[in-house]
């Protein structure tokens, strides 16, 4: 079932392939960046609302860290599994399970809090849908090679980040006026009615068959196991794994960016902490900083293949996390909500920047039949310490002060992402190898 055709196409279109087209005159294309862009508004409510639940009803920014290290446990978990069945299953149909399951689970919400308020059912509902969430992000990563031709996956990649953006960018803002005005339940069914939408449209998205390996050949220089090998989980996992491990720039980039992820993956609910408790403003203000944060992701999208170009990829991305890094320690040093949202708006800016380049390079080098289990694996590995690091960092705000915490993590982001250029990051300009 792992190279079962999910495509009604089998044949692509004249001058596809030769990457020189954009990809914007395919229809296809242009359905599935829509149907992202409504599920990325969606989400941009759920990450505003949630931490505003937890913080309504307990008043406590370690329980928001609690609920955020929750997801990535699930997260974590899941990502063990994800790229195996990614890898085996029928794309397009797992992508609408993954939408459908998320539009029940947030949708049950908004329900329960017409009668009653149990905080306990967003410590339950929310990881399950992280699970889901997982399932859709690995299995979305390797379809992009499949609706797109090679030469353009990081263009794709480029509109499918400024989409997110530009969702995002209204979402947040939309999201906090919501919350402020029928409660933060009511802004998740907006996310839950998003993905039921989404779950429809994709039925009607066409992607090719990831192209099966040649009869005979090995998979040992790149994932270490035989072209056609079944193994159990964690062997094919694993497989994923070694892949990763293999790869001159890949291998450094995982372990960095799994550091990086220990230090930042609380950042949110820092970030909304600080406006509300430290400066005083209400949910609407919230809003106004994130919605501000992602016009920094929507600026990424239009100078990150230019900025790639010039610079290479070891550059672009060393450069990109060590900029947000001192923007994140700037967000210790100001008490004005206007920097606030001008230094959130860097952050993203550049791990923007960062983020499209090295999901473009993973889908560049790595054999489309063991995309899923690449996928995965890089994402479990690099958000291994997501969980520790949120709940770490949370506990460190109630304790220290969120300046303080924001002042540390900035410095740290900034030492570990230079510390790169001592790897095959540093050294290549392609990515596609350690020289290169």
């Amino acid at each position: 079932m792992a190279r079962r055709d999910t495509s009604r196409r089998t044949r692509q279109p004249a001058g596809h392939g030769s990457g020189q087209s954009s990809p914007w005159s395919d229809p296809n294309y242009r359905l599935f960046v829509g149907l992202q862009g409504l599920t990325a508004l969606g989400d941009s409510f759920s990450h505003v609302a949630i931490p505003l639940l937890v913080l309504h009803q307990t008043g406590s920014v370690m329980q928001m860290g609690f609920v955020t290290g929750l997801t990535g446990v699930a997260s974590i978990v899941t990502g063990l599994f994800a790229g195996v069945v990614a890898d085996r299953v029928n794309r397009r149909r797992l992508l609408v399970v993954a939408d459908a399951a998320r539009c029940v689970l947030f949708g049950l919400i908004p329900l329960v809090w017409l009668f009653a308020t149990p905080v306990w059912l967003v410590y339950a509902v929310v990881p399950v849908a992280g699970v889901f969430a997982m399932l859709f992000q690995v299995t979305y990563v390797t379809v992009v090679p499949g609706i797109v031709a090679p030469g353009q996956i990081l263009r794709a990649n480029s509109h499918l980040y400024g989409t997110y953006a530009a969702a995002g960018a209204a979402g947040p803002m939309l999201a906090g006026l919501v919350a402020a005005s029928f409660g933060p339940a009511a802004a998740i069914g907006i996310d839950a009615a998003t993905f039921a939408v989404s779950a429809v449209g994709i039925l009607f998205v066409r992607i090719r068959a990831a192209p099966a390996p040649a009869e005979g050949a090995g998979e040992a220089p790149a994932g270490g196991a035989g072209a056609g090998e079944r193994g159990g989980v964690r062997q094919e996992f694993l497989a994923g794994a070694r892949f990763l491990w293999r790869h001159p720039v890949l291998r450094p980039l995982t372990v960095l960016l799994a550091l990086l992820t220990f230090l930042t993956y609380g950042l949110t609910d820092i970030l909304i902490f600080r406006v509300k408790h430290d400066l005083g403003h209400g949910d609407g203000t919230v809003g106004y900083v994130l919605t501000a944060g992602t016009l920094g992701t929507l600026a990424a999208t239009f100078v990150v293949a230019r900025l790639r170009g010039r610079l290479g990829f070891g550059a672009s991305w060393i450069g990109a996390h060590a900029l947000s890094g001192v923007a994140v320690a700037c967000l210790g040093l100001t008490g004005s909500v206007p920097v606030v949202a001008v230094l959130a708006a860097c952050v993203l800016f550049c791990t923007g920047i960062g983020g499209i380049n090295s999901m473009s390079l993973r889908q560049e080098v790595t054999p489309g039949h063991l995309l899923g289990r690449v996928t995965s694996s890089f994402w479990t590995i690099h958000n291994s310490l997501g969980p520790v690091g949120a709940a770490a960092v949370t506990t460190a705000a109630a304790a220290w002060g969120a300046p303080e915490v924001c002042l540390v993590v900035g410095l740290c982001v900034v030492a570990i992402t230079l510390s790169g250029t001592l790897t095959g990051i540093g050294r290549t300009r392609a990515g596609r190898d350690g020289a290169g």
